[in-house]
């Protein structure tokens, strides 16, 4: 009995997770019919909710978004927004920065979470996995001596949290996984193991 019960926790277990996951999602997506007029809603047509609506609105709602923002009219309406944006004082820092970390994360030429590493933290000896986000900037590049790399370290099992730190190149090694590999590594504490093809090299100069 504790056999087959095991087995069903394995089969049931990741079903359930992976459910609640999306229905989490869909359920958030679905608030964006509060931009209906009551009357056009679902509830009011048919006198019931239906979930999912709301999602597949959300996501026509960013597909028409993007439609506009590639043209060049749509270009000029959101210069013209950010300029608006930038001169109201507290929350020009706020979407300038949420704007920045955007544009690195989610477009083609972002650096963002490109190579997963290897990296030795919290302390000498102890290693974990780790992102590369780039390389430092600003006033900080001006007090390190050397190559650094900027790498994020993320927590397990919830990777949305971590630190972020400033390394030597020449501490930072290479792994040959994909970030999916990686991350799945890190949710799952390293229960689910990358692909065997799994090599290692030093991130140095040619």
């Amino acid at each position: 009995m504790k056999k087959y019960f095991i087995t069903g926790l394995l089969v049931l277990v990741p079903l359930f997770i992976t459910a609640w996951v999306l229905t989490g999602i869909i359920g958030m997506m679905d608030q964006s019919l509060f931009l209906l007029p009551e009357n056009w809603r679902p509830k009011a047509q048919l006198g019931l909710e239906i979930p999912g609506v709301g999602a597949l609105l959300t996501l026509f709602i960013i597909f028409v978004t993007g439609l506009i923002a590639t043209n060049f009219f749509g270009k000029q309406l959101i210069l013209l927004w950010e300029a608006m944006l930038a001169r109201v004082p507290v929350v020009k820092s706020i979407y300038a920065s949420v704007k920045q970390v955007s544009d690195t994360l989610f477009s083609d030429s972002g650096n963002a979470f490109r190579q997963a590493v290897l990296v030795q933290f919290p302390r000498e000896g102890a290693w974990t996995i780790a992102f590369i986000t780039g390389q430092p900037g600003g006033d900080v590049a001006n007090h390190l001596t050397g190559d650094f790399l900027s790498v994020y370290v993320p927590t397990t099992p919830n990777p949305t949290g971590g630190y972020f730190l400033m390394m030597p190149r020449a501490d930072v090694v290479e792994l040959d996984m994909t970030v999916d590999e990686a991350l799945k590594y890190i949710i799952s504490m390293g229960v689910v193991s990358p692909s065997p093809k799994l090599k290692a090299k030093l991130l140095v100069k040619d």
